[in-house]
Formats: C-alpha cells, structure tokens, sequence
C-alpha cells in the first residue's frame, strides 16, 4: 500500500513564523510521497517535506520565483494509479467535465487554490481531490490536508483529514 500525503496552499513564507501543523508533520513520518497542489510561497516548504518522501509539486498562483523550479500541471504515475496536479480547478460549476477533459488518463486529480476540501468522483469515476490547506482555513471550519492511499491501480482510500 502505497501511502501519499496531500498537501495545498501551504503559505510558508521563508523566514515567517507559520510552519505546518504537528499533526501533518506526524502524518508525514509514515508518507511513501508527497503531493503539493501549489501555493507553497517559498522552496523552505519543498525542502522540509523531502525530508520525509519524495515530492511532487507544481505551481501556484502565490509561487513568485518557483517558475523555474515547479511546472504548471503534472501527472505521475503511483503504484499504477495516475494522478494530475494542477493548482487551480477553475469554478466549481463544470469542474468535473473541464477536469476529465483536462486530464482524461487520470484516475485522481489533485488541485488545491480555494482552501476548500474536495473529495468527489467526478466523470468516468474520475477522482477530484483538494486537501484544502493546512494552515489557513480561510471560510472553512477546520484546516485540512489529504491522505491517499493506493495499491495496485487502485484508490483504496481517499480522507480529507481535519486539523
């Protein structure tokens, strides 16, 4: 079983006080990777969580000077399961049509932008996750990050885990 930890919307600032929860920190001690919908604000965030697993992470609308390091959107394969990345999903309102359409050989895809946890099948069965954020919960009643966990082509688990 292969355990990833989803991550969005972080805004860790190098130099700032804000850090992630201890929560997600112990969460990460049992990650086999790492996933990261964007917004991290600085590479502080990449290189604590490459301490734990390996990382995957693309661009988002608050990663000024990541340009040359995160791509926009990005699928990877994980244990036979393929999952996109992209930051923002767009509205709400035909999402999961403009994500199938988007990424049609995704079985999971992860975006993050509105710090509003999102775990939902979409088109073919196509799985539309966002963690939400873990440090700034903006109009939602809890900060959240995700957990995934995949074996063999399969989701056997998606959670929104509330902080």
């Amino acid at each position: 079983m292969l355990r990833v930890i989803v991550l969005s919307d972080t805004h860790i600032r190098k130099g700032g006080s804000r850090r992630l929860p201890d929560a997600v920190y112990r969460a990460l001690e049992g990650a086999d990777v790492v996933l990261h919908a964007g917004d991290l604000v600085s590479d502080v965030v990449l290189d604590d969580l490459a301490g734990f697993a390996p990382v995957k992470a693309v661009l988002g609308n608050n990663d000024v000077g990541l340009e040359e390091v995160l791509p926009v959107e990005l699928s990877v394969d994980l244990d036979g399961v393929g999952v996109a990345m992209v930051h923002d999903s767009g509205a709400r309102t035909g999402r999961a049509a403009r994500m199938y359409r988007r990424f049609p050989e995704a079985d999971v895809v992860v975006f993050g932008h509105s710090h509003i946890p999102w775990n939902e099948q979409g088109v073919d069965g196509q799985l539309l996750f966002n963690p939400g954020s873990p440090t700034e919960r903006r109009r939602q009643p809890r900060r959240t990050f995700g957990v995934l966990e995949l074996e063999k082509g399969v989701v056997k688990r998606a959670s929104i885990v509330p902080l």
